[in-house]
């Protein structure tokens, strides 16, 4: 009697056989896991092979090989220190020289206001020199009418007095006058 396997009488034991079979493997991957954590951890199960003169020849090639790159790491890793130390010094700098920029930047936007300031300042100075000057040019003025006045009656007077006039003689009874 031969049973084939996708009958439908068949169907519940596949399932069931599938369901068993799966938990088997789920069981088999968990014990390989935790045989490998404990061979892992614990070095006894590591066999140790007796280790012939080539095998120690090869072991000693790439010990040396190891310190090679392990040399060459430690360079590498000094050059990255170093190289890391001038990209610091350098972000400071620019950080420091972005600063200033900034700084200038105002201080160049700010001169106008600045040079008028200053330029209002010294001409408030000039300005009250001019009007010094201009008071005591008025007063000298002034006083050079005041001087001029007086010197032109001063001369008026100086000079009536030296002008001839004619005199009326009253004994000659002549109505000419005489010089």
């Amino acid at each position: 009697m031969a049973t084939t396997i996708n009958s439908p009488d068949n169907k519940p034991d596949t399932d069931q056989l599938q369901q068993e079979l799966q938990l088997r493997d789920q069981l088999v991957q968990q014990l390989s896991q935790e045989l490998f954590r404990l061979v892992k951890g614990n070095d006894e199960f590591t066999p140790q092979p007796e280790l012939s003169e080539r095998h120690q020849a090869e072991l000693r090639l790439l010990r040396e090989q190891l310190q090679e790159v392990e040399q060459q790491v430690s360079f590498y890793q000094e050059e990255l220190t170093h190289k890391d130390k001038e990209i610091y010094q350098l972000r400071q700098s620019v950080q420091e020289l972005s600063d200033r920029s900034r700084m200038l930047e105002q201080v160049v936007q700010e001169l106008p206001q600045i040079y008028r300031q200053k330029f209002a300042e010294r001409m408030t100075t000039v300005r009250d020199k001019v009007e010094k000057l201009q008071k005591e040019n008025r007063q000298l003025h002034a006083e050079l009418q005041s001087v001029s006045y007086r010197l032109a009656v001063k001369t008026r007077r100086h000079s009536l007095s030296e002008i001839e006039l004619p005199t009326f003689n009253p004994q000659t009874g002549s109505p000419i006058p005489t010089f």
